[in-house]
């Protein structure tokens, strides 16, 4: 007797491999004409959300959905966590359309004048589209622009700092006595006690610090993170959060000091290990070629993001090290734990190697399971495209 496993796996063989592939193209072309149709229907989701001021993410209904596609797979032949992870992709994907779409803008929307000084570099043209994108109008004033960043902040509503970090008190300095009193002032260095000051004290309009958690480069403003450090008037403040919640964005609101603390560990500390590392193997004489012959997936983790790090802004990155109050800190902490760790490994103290896991294992405490559920997607999705 022929069992249809059997019979499944002839007929397959008895089809030519130019025919099966062909019949793949044919099945992932319908794909796309269904994920357009979905399309659709987002659309008009975001149309229903906007009228009837609904917010955009809906966590339930997500969760919901993950457990139905989950369940529905395995019956289907098809694995659960292959199928979860392309329906959190479609998922991401339906709620930046439906922030482009301004689903979470209201109806009534009064549309402002965003001026946005410093606007010519990455940061400030990607801030600048987001706020036209809300239905702003935005200006730049920058070093090259006929329109000076005093004669813009003199009539805007919202006057934007996006300067290099070492200026930025500076600018603001000069900016701020001209920045209208009924306006909204604000700034989006990497640290925030001193620019919060300057802002505070130099003008007398409303005042928020911000700090964007992401790059210019990014593919969507949905999901990043960006932080709020409110100064002066409720009005505007909650107009700003708004406006960061329709476009996507996730806010995290602080004071100022606990911010540049917070930065001295996700920043300086991090940038400091990862250009001691990329320093270590220029130095040490192995070629990368050679490395990437051996290379693991977290290594090659690793040295992505290391190589990331050094492709981008040299002038950045020391501002950003250099002008958090806590550098030497962070950087002394760094290197007395790198030279204690380093005694054990040359002294080949196992136990002391052991017992520095148990610490940092203990500090982490459950973060560690989901340090590997998340780590381990990334891996797969390295291997996947090697």
């Amino acid at each position: 007797m022929t069992t249809p496993q059997r019979n499944a796996d002839e007929s397959a063989l008895a089809r030519p491999l130019p025919v099966l592939r062909a019949l793949i193209d044919a099945v992932d072309h319908e794909l796309l004409q269904l994920l357009s149709r979905r399309n659709g229907l987002v659309g008009e989701i975001a149309a229903y959300k906007r009228a009837h001021g609904v917010a955009i993410r809906d966590h339930q209904r997500e969760r919901e959905i993950i457990a139905d596609r989950r369940d529905r797979s395995g019956p289907l032949g098809l694995r659960p966590d292959v199928v979860e992870s392309l329906f959190r992709l479609m998922l991401w994907a339906s709620r930046d359309r439906q922030a482009a779409l301004r689903a979470e803008l209201p109806l009534d929307l009064e549309p402002r004048t965003v001026v946005i000084v410093g606007g010519a570099g990455a940061m400030g043209g990607c801030l600048a589209q987001m706020f036209a994108d809300l239905g702003h109008a935005v200006m730049i004033a920058d070093v090259q622009t006929q329109l000076t960043p005093i004669e813009a902040a003199s009539v805007a509503d919202v006057v934007l700092i996006s300067v290099p970090i070492d200026v930025t008190v500076q600018v603001i300095t000069e900016l701020g006595p001209h920045v209208r009193e009924d306006a909204l002032l604000l700034d989006v260095t990497s640290i925030k006690t001193d620019p919060m000051q300057a802002m505070l004290q130099h003008s007398k309009a409303s005042v928020v610090g911000t700090h964007p958690l992401f790059g210019p480069s990014v593919h969507s403003l949905q999901g990043q993170r960006i932080v709020l450090t409110p100064g002066r008037g409720e009005e505007w403040l909650d107009w700003l959060r708004s406006m960061f919640t329709a476009r996507g964005l996730s806010i995290k609101e602080t004071t100022p000091q606990e911010h540049d603390r917070a930065m001295a560990v996700v920043q300086v500390l991090t940038h400091f290990s990862t250009e001691v590392i990329g320093k270590t193997m220029a130095q040490f004489g192995v070629p990368l070629e050679e490395t990437l012959q051996f290379t693991s997936p977290v290594y090659l983790m690793e040295l992505l993001m290391t190589a990331r790090h050094f492709a981008q802004s040299p002038q950045l990155y020391a501002s950003i090290q250099t002008s958090n109050p806590l550098t030497r800190q962070i950087t002394d902490a760094f290197l007395e734990a790198a030279a204690a760790h380093k005694k054990n490994i040359q002294e080949k103290d196992n136990a002391a190697v052991e017992a520095t896991f148990d610490q940092v294992r203990a500090f982490l405490g459950s973060f560690t399971d989901e340090a590997l559920e998340k780590s381990s997607y990334l891996i797969d999705r390295l291997v996947e495209r090697s």
